[in-house]
Formats: structure tokens, sequence, C-alpha cells
């Protein structure tokens, strides 16, 4: 299981994510943020749980080159 994290109010719109990791980020053309694609919202944390571990290197690098550290991932 893979579980991506993305405190979406602190994104600043650089487009990393969306760019090492197409599968599960988007860029809101509303406000310029990320949005992780499928996951669920609770207290400004939107967090998805993916039993497909094939996502985990590119969350991963994704996460790496966010400038202000706003996405965790895991993998249990």
């Amino acid at each position: 299981m893979v579980i991506i994290t993305l405190q979406r109010n602190k994104c600043i719109g650089c487009n990393y994510c969306y760019e090492l990791a197409p599968e599960r980020f988007r860029m809101s053309k509303k406000d310029g943020k990320s949005v992780l694609l499928k996951s669920v919202e609770k207290k400004g944390f939107f967090t998805l749980k993916d039993p497909d571990h094939t996502i985990f290197d590119s969350c991963e690098r994704a996460a790496k080159a966010c400038p202000v550290n706003i996405i965790s991932v895991k993998e249990i």
C-alpha cells in the first residue's frame, strides 16, 4: 500500500509534482495549485491510499522535488 499526502493550501504551484508523477497529480485551472487525484480531504490534508506499488518511485521523486515540502509518500 502506498500512502500519499498533500497539504494543498501551502502549494506554490511550481508544477514539479505533475511533471514527475502525472498519474497522480494535476494542476488546478482555477487556482494553479496541485491536485492529488482520487484523494480524500481532511483538515486541509489530501490523502490517497493506493495498493499499486508501481507509483511509489515517481511519487517519491515528486515529494523530494517539492520546494515547500508539502508532499509525503509512504510505502507500507
